[in-house]
């Protein structure tokens, strides 16, 4: 073979092994919590499949691993939580971590398998509520919206029980790990659960809350990305491949209103 023959074939292979390259899928981790998050995850990780990504899906059982995980390098992005609650881990943490999009709407409700309306609920009854900072707030501005405490400011994020004004039926409140509440319903008289929890446990966040709150609010589910990440190409297929319209048929179909779509 004459020496420029071997410098054509030369030329191709190496042509092809950057093509090879190109075309091969770029792996991202991705965080979730198990339960409805994780099976969105399955319809996204088939979009972005389309678009260059390979997502590996890592489920984990709490809200605090996942954040984590992100700040330390063993994922790249997660997809579980809303925005007050990032933003109260940083706060506590210093943790360099972004929200890039938002994603799904999930009303939060307060549930009880003794009692059928929450003007039922006796003088004393207790109710379970999260023991982290954001998802608690959550909790108690569902009851003040609903008439049921009232809080010294209803818009605050970060209430707590210390900042009940009024209490008038004297409920006393059991702050419990966000992903016990559901187990906790047969030992208190209600409790406030998140919707992934609730759906786990058989509940159903659409018919089953004694009440709820609206749709609007802060507590939108959020895409979140270490702050240096934050303007990568991957990171905008990923968030293009989630907010698609197979995506969101996907959630209107799987949950019913349970969880519903931003875009």
């Amino acid at each position: 073979m004459s020496l420029l023959s071997r410098r054509a074939v030369l030329g191709a292979a190496m042509t092809l092994c950057v093509l090879a390259a190109e075309a091969r899928a770029e792996t991202i981790r991705v965080g979730v919590t198990a339960g409805p998050h994780a099976e969105v995850l399955g319809a996204v990780k088939k979009v972005a499949a389309e678009r260059g990504l390979d997502l590996k899906v890592i489920e984990f059982t709490d809200y605090v691993v996942p954040n984590q995980a992100l700040a330390a390098g063993d994922i790249e992005v997660n997809s579980f939580q809303h925005e007050p609650y990032l933003k109260n881990q940083i706060a506590k943490t210093g943790w360099k971590l972004v929200k890039v999009a938002t994603t799904t709407a999930s009303p939060q409700g307060i549930y009880s398998k003794k009692y059928k309306r929450i003007e039922d609920l006796p003088a004393g009854a207790t109710i379970a509520i999260q023991n982290d900072p954001s998802n608690g707030a959550r909790s108690l501005q569902i009851l003040d919206a609903n008439g049921v405490i009232k809080l010294k400011d209803p818009t605050n994020t970060a209430s707590t029980i210390a900042d009940i004004a009024g209490n008038p039926k004297r409920f006393r409140f059991v702050e419990l790990d966000a992903a016990q509440l559901a187990r906790s319903l047969d030992d208190v008289d209600a409790a406030s659960i998140n919707n992934n929890y609730a759906i786990q446990a058989g509940l159903s966040p659409v018919t089953d809350p004694l009440i709820k709150e609206p749709v609007e609010g802060p507590w939108v589910n959020i895409i979140a990305v270490r702050e240096q990440d934050r303007d990568k190409p991957w990171v905008k297929a990923f968030v293009e491949a989630y907010r698609s319209e197979p995506v969101k048929e996907f959630i209107l179909t799987r949950f019913k209103g349970a969880y519903i779509p931003t875009w």
